[in-house]
């Protein structure tokens, strides 16, 4: 084997076993023995990184590519719809890997740990491992429920047992019509060949069999009986034997066994909050998403922990935490000069022999530090010891960072012996903090300023994930091309964040000053009417992020004039999509539903009201929990679409002229179903880097310091309101429509009515012209200048029920120009 000695010659010598099978096999597999009653031998992975320390990108590529093989079987469609299920602990990286190759599909593995709180949604048996209970924790119980594809991964297919007791139980408990099971190895017997496909026959599905290699190993009558006796010949050597060297050529003598060598520098890695350590509670592919972003810096971390001219570092994961160090590694492997190898370490107890043909060659015993529910015991690391190791990071989760983790006898002790320099990364647990089966307590607490928003915490809570680490912007011409030709909704993506000119901050600061009063009566005319009208002691709910400016000042008012400390939350919804259930639910459990009063900045022609209402209809017939008033009370209603409003005009709100920095830094929301799990709530980021940028507060200070000049005015205007009939007419839509058929759009979304909603046409989308209406002063400065940046005619139109008006050319395409022949850019 190109002068390679095989790794399984000592075993296969003494045992007469043969590895029979597809060239690579040998490549693939070594023979090591093992103290288990079921099963002397034990096939040892070349590629798995769990007992030979190994290059990562080789563990990862391998896993990979099998994903891409399901990938290919199950077609695009059907690798959409695919669940990915690992078997702990050996395979629990291997199957995060054919997820990410499959095509970011959600991943679940199993655990032999049982987490507290956390409901089991099924469990299976092990029949050959030492270890034989597995459980299936999933903080969404609806990741298995699904009617797609079923992918199983371990690192090698023996018998079947383990698959047709996974397969039985789950299809009991959530039948599909399709399972693939995945393995590097197919080591079935001649009489297991068949099994499969009778089970698939009995259980009425399809089973298909995706492996990287197909062998089987041969074993001579009494092998079990012949590699017990083995196993205690060598034991007693073996205690006195398991530091040697791994490969005599690389043996080296090296200060770290001398005493006082220091202990384990802990290396803070930087893990985004929130983010599952792995896939033992589920991992969607948002998740994968912001861990892909993170990593670079992670890895940076380690980097510059790590020794001056190390030129071999091991990065060792923790038995079921396996993922995230291959990940850490492989990024490591990117960005330094030094050979990196990654393994794990592992409950299973296997024979240590220092023998090239052997695939065991050196073994670290240390006590468990994980609290294990099966009480003390030892853990291994193989092939570490004498292996030439510059330096270890060992990774391990923060559940395994205990006292024995760091005792004299531990596992940091015990590589300290063999490398010059261990460092530790803690990776945090994550546990579900609700139980899974009460579906409204698993949602988080809102997030608060200051870790998200410049807003003041009392202000607003964000019923929001943060999607931060995520890069979500694309360019505006991208965008709007994707959008029109319905290859992407606009709530999957952000723009890029608009930086505003020093002369547009300028004009920003001057519509300030002359509308901040106006802005404050309209303010406390509608809070006043929520109040008289629909409830003495409100829940204000703002659509973000338009409506929450409105909802924070609202708030101030009932503050400053009534003595009320109104709750106020910001959620997310989405035309097309809907409002975010997984908020109403949250609300629900926490306020009275008729308490609720929605709130948004202003109406354009009313598709959000709309949405609101039919959003609220399905889900309280879909939930059963009823008594949201989908009503939305807003500063402006020039549309004529809501009965709750501070005024009809159409002018200049300031909040309008900018993005996320008039809004606490909030993005946008985001919906996308790879970011966005059925438990989730919608996300969105929050853009700290603005901060020099930011006016949010400064924006609601000004509008709240002339509270008290108008509250009689705005006391008035409410009870002027409150005897009016302010019936919805819809004249807005009607305008829309009409506008949409004479300028040849025939898409009513392309029509844009309103200051606030042109103004959002200017910095978000490609606009095609502005119509402004004829006389229309300084409330339009700012459209007239963004215009002017961006080559967009302004139209002047006679009888415009709006202030102004902007349209997004119904056949946008890349280099496309407008009416008056300019090209539309960016």
């Amino acid at each position: 084997m190109k002068n390679v000695v095989w790794t399984g010659t000592w075993v296969a010598e003494r045992l007469g076993v043969e590895l029979v099978g597809d060239e690579k096999l040998s490549d693939l597999l070594g023979l090591a023995l093992r103290r288990n009653p079921r099963r002397a031998h034990l096939l040892v992975s070349n590629v798995l990184g769990k007992h030979v320390p190994q290059s990562p990108s080789v563990v990862y590529g391998h896993g990979f590519a099998l994903g891409r093989r399901v990938r290919e079987l199950l077609g695009a469609e059907g690798a959409r719809a695919a669940v990915v299920l690992g078997y702990a602990e050996t395979a629990t990286g291997l199957g995060h890997c054919v997820a990410d190759g499959v095509g970011l599909a959600p991943y679940l593995h199993s655990t032999r740990r049982p987490v507290p709180g956390v409901d089991t949604a099924g469990g299976f048996e092990e029949s050959h491992s030492h270890a034989t209970s597995h459980l299936l924790l999933p903080e969404n119980p609806a990741l298995l429920a699904g009617a797609g594809p079923l992918v199983l991964v371990d690192d090698e297919f023996s018998t079947g047992n383990t698959v047709l007791n996974t397969i039985r139980d789950l299809h009991a408990r959530y039948p599909r019509d399709h399972y693939v099971v995945v393995a590097l190895v197919d080591m079935r017997s001649a009489a297991d060949l068949g099994r499969l496909t009778e089970f698939a026959t009995e259980i009425g599905a399809r089973v298909d069999l995706v492996t990287a290699a197909r062998g089987t190993v041969n074993l001579p009558e009494g092998v079990l009986e012949k590699g017990q006796a083995l196993v205690a010949e060598h034991e007693t050597t073996e205690s006195t034997e398991t530091t040697e060297s791994a490969e005599p050529t690389e043996r080296v003598e090296s200060a770290d066994s001398r005493p006082g060598h220091p202990g384990a520098a802990r290396v803070e890695l930087g893990w985004p909050r929130g983010l599952p350590d792995g896939g033992r509670h589920g991992f969607t592919p948002g998740h994968r998403i912001r861990l892909d972003a993170a990593l670079p810096a992670m890895a940076a971390r380690v980097a510059d922990a790590l020794p001056e001219g190390a030129r071999r570092v091991l990065v060792l994961g923790f038995e079921e935490l396996m993922y995230a160090p291959l990940r850490l590694a492989r990024e490591l492997e990117q960005v330094v000069s030094a050979e990196v190898r990654y393994s794990t370490t592992t409950r299973s107890p296997v024979l240590a022999l220092d023998d090239p043909g052997y695939a065991i060659r050196t073994r670290l015993v240390f006590p468990a530090h994980d609290d294990p529910d099966d009480g003390p015991g030892e853990r291994y690391a193989y092939n570490v010891a004498g292996a030439g190791f510059d330096a270890v990071v060992a990774v391990v989760d923060s559940t395994a960072d205990t006292p024995a983790l760091h005792t004299p006898d531990g596992l940091l002790a015990q590589l300290a012996e063999h490398t010059p320099s261990v460092l530790l990364v803690v990776v945090p647990s994550y546990v579900p903090a609700r139980p899974s089966t009460e579906r409204p307590s698993m949602l988080p607490e809102p997030l608060r300023g200051p870790a998200f928003s410049s807003y003041a915490p009392d202000e607003v809570g964000w019923l929001l994930q943060d999607l931060s680490d995520v890069t979500l912007e694309a360019p505006t011409e991208e965008r709007e091309e994707a959008i029109q030709s319905g290859g992407a909704h606009y709530a999957e993506s952000l723009p890029v964040e608009y930086q505003p000119s020093p002369q547009y901050q300028e004009l920003f600061q001057t519509a300030l000053g002359t509308s901040a009063a106006r802005i404050a009566q309209a303010v406390g005319a509608v809070t006043e009417l929520v109040l008289a009208e629909r409830s003495p002691h409100p829940v204000l709910v703002s659509l973000a992020r338009a409506g929450t400016p409105v909802g924070v000042l609202m708030r101030r008012w009932a503050k400053h004039r009534h003595g009320l400390d109104l709750p106020h939350y910001a959620v997310s919804i989405v035309r097309g999509r809907g409002i975010d259930a997984n908020a109403l639910r949250w609300l629900a459990a926490h306020h009275d539903p008729a308490d609720i009063v929605f709130v948004d900045g202003w109406t354009g022609k009313g598709a959000i009201t709309r949405e609101l209402t039919e959003a609220i209809r399905e889900f309280e017939s879909a939930e059963g929990i009823t008594g949201f008033d989908p009503e939305i009370a807003v500063l402006a209603d020039p549309g004529s679409c809501v009965r709750t409003y501070g005024t009809r005009e159409d002018f200049l709100i300031p909040s309008a002229c900018l993005n996320s920095t008039v809004s606490g830094l909030i993005s946008r929301t985001v919906l996308r179903s790879d970011l966005v799990g059925e438990y989730d709530f919608h996300g969105a980021k929050f853009y700290r880097e603005l901060a020099g940028s930011d006016v949010s507060v400064d924006f609601l200070d000004a509008v709240a310091a002339h509270f008290p000049d108008v509250a009689d005015a705005a006391v008035a205007q409410a009870k002027e309101l409150l005897a009016t009939d302010r019936t919805p007419t819809w004249e807005g839509w009607a305008a829309v429509e009409r506008i949409s058929e004479e300028y040849e759009i025939h898409d009513v979304n392309l029509v844009k009515p309103g200051v606030g909603e042109t103004t959002r046409v200017l910095l978000r989308r490609v606009p095609w012209k502005i119509l402004a209406r004829a006389g229309a002063g300084t409330d339009l400065d700012h459209v007239r200048l963004l215009a002017q940046q961006r080559g967009v005619p302004v139209e002047e139109v006679d009888e415009l029920p709006y202030t102004c008006v902007g349209l997004i050319h119904p056949k946008y395409t890349r280099g496309a120009t407008g009416a008056d022949g300019k090209a539309v850019t960016v």
